[in-house]
């Protein structure tokens, strides 16, 4: 039992996979942060050229 537990310790097979996953993600992580984020920022630029083309069929006095 002894030797099943030590050799259990020893194996790293799977360990790549375990690390490329863990890569995976932080990157995923790292993309929806960023998305969010320009989303906000789109959002604002469409919000602004909206505000901006209905101000001119305004009249101005």
């Amino acid at each position: 039992m002894k030797q099943l537990f030590v050799r259990f310790l020893k194996d790293e097979q799977g360990q790549d996979l375990v690390e490329y996953a863990l890569i995976v993600a932080a990157v995923g992580l790292a993309l929806i942060t960023t998305v969010n984020t320009l989303s906000q920022g789109i959002a604002s630029l469409y919000s602004s050229i909206t505000a901006d083309l209905s101000s001119i069929g305004a009249t101005q006095q």
